[in-house]
């Protein structure tokens, strides 16, 4: 059902018309986020400038029942900012603002439309660092990042969005606004609701603006590229390094067409002569930095790497690394449709399921390229596709299955940081089990009894 015209009068007043979007041309780019083969038209877009704005719409919706989908800048890979027919997408990236940069406690109060970079950027200027780094960081909000709890490169050493999130602003689904958290290292009082917040997709409340800590920037860092002519002298480099009691700040690899497929894309110098590639960097105090380097190197060159190259400056360090945060772009120049997943298993077990991947891709006889987290165990099997084909997009819904079910059966995850959106709810309950589901239900239902926040996500 269409939204009726009296919805959008009151939604015109609420922020003004010039913040309301409803012709069908401006509605087609709010009708599909970064993720393959979804899309759905919204009934209206709604940009909000302020918590009061966001509180008014969600009286709105949750007093007449119309479905609400919140969105930042649509870079998610699971479906989560896909529209439901004719809802309201409360569209958050005009709440832009940087509110604070407390360096006396290490923190940042941010508005939930600031993008990453930004984030970054600014805690950079006052000699301080944020270390999450998703691959879309250049565009990504963190508002989305916080709802999708998203990961990064530097993820084994830093951790994820949620270990840097001290506190929030939330928008309930009737309108009510709470602030959760504080800016104090020690705080259990309560049930922490602003975990249970951190990666609920939109499903639970809207938030506007996020608290993050803040850590020392480190003093040095080295970066490497060593190349290998199997997989497994890769995988089992990694499992040395971390034998040897180092954690690198970033630990990825690329297979043989993802290697080439960035090249061709960034250009840097990339090695084409081998099977797999590792991204080594390391950083902190310059003595324990060169220390590592060598070290690492050492354990490389012991598992047979062709070539291990230290980036000369921090020019050439740079270019490694946004060399690898292009693999999804350089990918998708390849194949009409580009379906990039991740899956997560223990590091022990990262080799068998890469090779794993390969196996069931060539079973069902489908172009794949994998990169990923090596440190972390989390990879992104990428397959090249063309969603105008159905047999083909239904051998690789398949080989997503087989994919998935592995991972979960080495006592891994269905996502690392995706999330689960719509692209994966039908795993989840194999994943998480009848318990978990049922309370991630009845909590919903408890939160948002009229079901208008992102119906249809996660779990019907």
């Amino acid at each position: 059902m269409a939204l009726d015209q009296s919805t959008i009068e009151k939604l015109r007043n609420v922020g003004g018309a010039e913040n309301v979007l409803t012709s069908k041309e401006d509605l087609i780019p709010y009708a599909f986020d970064g993720t393959a083969a979804m899309k759905e038209m919204p009934g209206c877009v709604v940009f909000a400038v302020s918590t009061d704005e966001v509180s008014a719409v969600l009286k709105l919706a949750n007093d007449s029942g119309t479905p609400v989908v919140t969105r930042g800048s649509g870079t998610g890979l699971s479906g989560g900012s896909v529209p439901s027919g004719d809802c309201i997408v409360l569209c958050t990236v005009k709440m832009e603002k940087i509110l604070e940069v407390d360096s006396a406690n290490l923190t940042m109060t941010a508005e939930p439309g600031v993008t990453t970079i930004q984030i970054a950027e600014a805690a950079e200027k006052a000699g301080l660092f944020y270390p999450p780094d998703p691959g879309s960081m250049k565009i990504s909000t963190i508002g989305g990042n916080v709802a999708e709890n998203s990961g990064g490169l530097r993820g084994l050493k830093y951790g994820v969005t949620r270990n840097y999130v001290m506190g929030m602003e939330v928008v309930l689904p009737d309108g009510e606004v709470m602030w959760l958290g504080n800016k104090c290292v020690k705080d259990v009082a309560g049930f922490s609701l602003k975990d249970v917040m951190i990666g609920s997709e939109g499903a639970l409340g809207v938030i506007t603006k996020v608290l993050l800590k803040l850590i020392p920037k480190p003093a040095a860092k080295k970066t490497m590229v060593a190349t290998f002519d199997a997989m497994d002298a890769a995988a089992q480099t990694v499992s040395d390094i971390i034998a040897a009691q180092i954690i690198p700040c970033t630990l990825e690899f690329l297979d043989r067409t993802t290697i080439h497929c960035v090249e061709d894309f960034a250009k840097v110098g990339l090695p084409l002569d081998c099977e797999a590639l590792l991204l080594m960097e390391t950083d902190g105090h310059p003595a324990a930095v060169a220390e590592e380097a060598a070290k690492m190197e050492e354990l490389a060159k012991a598992n047979g790497a062709k070539e291990v190259r230290v980036a000369k400056d921090d020019a050439e360090a740079t270019q490694l690394a946004t060399a690898r945060r292009s693999a999804f772009s350089a990918l998708a120049r390849l194949a009409p449709t580009i379906i990039l997943e991740d899956a997560t298993v223990p590091r022990s077990e990262l080799a068998h399921m890469i090779r794993f991947v390969a196996e069931v891709a060539k079973k069902h006889e489908l172009k794949i390229g994998t990169f990923g987290h090596m440190g972390d165990g989390n990879l992104h099997p990428t397959f090249l596709t063309d969603e105008r084909n159905t047999d083909e997009m239904r051998r690789v819904h398949e080989a997503f299955t087989e994919i998935f079910d592995e991972a979960i059966r080495l006592g891994g995850t269905i996502t690392g940081e995706h999330g689960i959106g719509l692209a994966k709810k039908e795993f989840l309950p194999k994943f998480a089990g009848a318990a978990q589901m049922r309370v991630m239900r009845e909590l919903r239902k408890a939160l948002d009894p009229k079901g208008i926040l992102n119906p249809g996500k996660m779990f019907d």
